[in-house]
């Protein structure tokens, strides 16, 4: 539970590191464009989305095949197809064949000599194949989803751009043909930042020799890690804004927490509150023009909401308690959030101008409530469980209450992905604290930190 008890008097420097592309520009692969479709060799039951006999379609994902032999191309090969495996593993829409299953069948030496017949062997509905080239610094991929029944295509694209992030090609081919195949948004191309201390920095200007907290992002997966915040101070509990540029979050480096945002690509920074009592737990409108956030601005802990210029602060709640952990409905009419008002921390949720109060849980203790995007309307939040602390989700229509941990380590800060299939969390049960990622019936759980102490992971839109 995020408590008053940290308010220390703790001072530092954030300094600000852009990267990579604007997000609302095109991905590294700048050329997406169809590949022809081949001539059928038997053209009959042909078909753009593949099925599966028992469900999810049968899918195996060889090594790509490398066009020349040089380095720089083998390694996007490697890279490129064994990345793009792992997403299309994670999101489950697909039931990949391990790749050790078929390293006996022939490797193909272009699009356009694939030995169907031993694919089919093994039972499989889909094939995914592709050819990688690096040459004068241009990466040129080439992807195709192949029905091992039909022998048709179902999938076809080709990609050109710069080679310095292979990874990202495999996530766009992945969340293409999840869009393409499933109708499904997915998460390949997200990321997540959370809070960590794995450089081992001390604070500066403290008597008190404590580490410092500083706010990351990095893929979905937890690969291509970057450290936004550079002061030895504590920063935490940073959320990605709804455009994915920026991302707000509770910083001491004034002495006092505040909460400051961060255009991620632009490089600037901008202090949101100020001068004006303890400011934390920013939580982003759906529409990216408001924040609500705790603070102890007029004495005690409440929730207010700020235009995204700082100006017009409203205050939302007015009990004599700690209300805090805000997080907005899709539709950005109602707030959820976390309040010891009748004892024990308990989820609320209130409408946007304050009115309309209803308690949700029944816990021993409940924080950290999280909105699901749509179409799901369900609220995830950490609740005591016995000894430790697990993951809950309560679905807002019907009150029924799910459970997706049980007593592995204490398992806290749930986030959404975008497509509300997963959630990211906190969990201790490696020792230190970690982020994992958890889908939304329990299972496919995945560990995504390893080097620290990491905490408050939120995933972008």
């Amino acid at each position: 539970m995020f408590r008053l008890a940290l308010l220390v008097a703790l001072v530092g420097v954030i300094d600000l590191v852009a990267i990579g592309a604007d997000p609302q520009q095109p991905p590294t692969p700048v050329s997406q464009s169809p590949t022809p479709t081949p001539t059928p060799q038997q053209p009959t039951d042909i078909t753009t989305t593949l099925t599966g006999a028992g469900g999810a379609p049968q899918m195996a994902v060889p090594a790509f095949v490398p066009l020349t032999r040089d380095e720089a191309t083998l390694a996007a090969a490697r890279t490129i197809s064994q990345v793009l495996f792992d997403d299309l593993t994670f999101e489950r829409e697909f039931a990949l064949i391990p790749r050790d299953t078929y390293s006996s069948i022939p490797a193909a030496s272009s699009l356009d000599d694939v030995v169907f017949d031993r694919w089919r062997e093994l039972n499989i509905d889909g094939l995914v194949i592709g050819t990688v080239q690096v040459a004068e610094g241009v990466l040129t991929l080439e992807v195709r989803l192949l029905n091992v029944r039909t022998r048709q295509q179902a999938f076809g694209r080709r990609y050109t751009g710069s080679p310095a992030d292979l990874r990202l090609y495999a996530h766009t081919v992945s969340d293409e043909l999840h869009q393409q195949q499933r109708a499904l948004r997915g998460v390949a191309r997200t990321k997540l930042t959370f809070v960590s201390d794995r450089d081992g920095d001390r604070l500066a200007g403290t008597i008190e020799n404590r580490g410092v907290k500083e706010i990351y992002f990095s893929d979905y997966d937890g690969e291509n890690a970057r450290r936004l915040t550079v002061g030895r101070t504590l920063n935490i509990t940073p959320t990605w804004s709804p455009d994915g540029r920026s991302i707000a979050y509770t910083s001491y480096r004034r002495g006092v927490p505040n909460i400051f945002i961060s255009n991620i690509y632009q490089g600037t920074l901008e202090e949101l509150t100020k001068d004006a009592g303890n400011n934390f737990l920013p939580a982003w409108s759906p529409d990216g023009k408001r924040l609500c956030f705790m603070s102890t601005r007029d004495g005690n802990p409440e929730l207010y909401v700020v235009n995204r210029d700082g100006s017009n602060i409203l205050r939302l709640t007015t009990h004599p308690s700690i209300d805090e952990a805000p997080t907005w409905s899709p539709s950005g009419t109602q707030i959820a959030f976390t309040s010891d008002r009748s004892g024990s921390p308990q989820i609320y949720i209130v409408d946007a101008d304050g009115l309309g109060l209803q308690k949700i849980t029944l816990e021993s203790y409940a924080d950290r409530p999280t909105w699901s995007p749509p179409p799901y309307n369900e609220i995830a939040y950490t609740a005591r469980a016995g000894r430790s602390l697990d993951l809950k989700v309560v679905n807002m229509a019907t009150r029924e209450v799910r459970q997706l941990t049980f007593g592995e380590g204490d398992n806290e800060s749930p986030a959404w992905a975008p497509n509300g299939r997963h959630l990211a969390f906190v969990s201790t049960r490696t020792g230190r604290k970690q982020i994992f990622t958890v889908a939304g019936d329990g299972k496919n759980v995945r560990q995504v930190t390893r080097s620290g102490n990491n905490s408050y992971p939120d995933w972008s839109k």
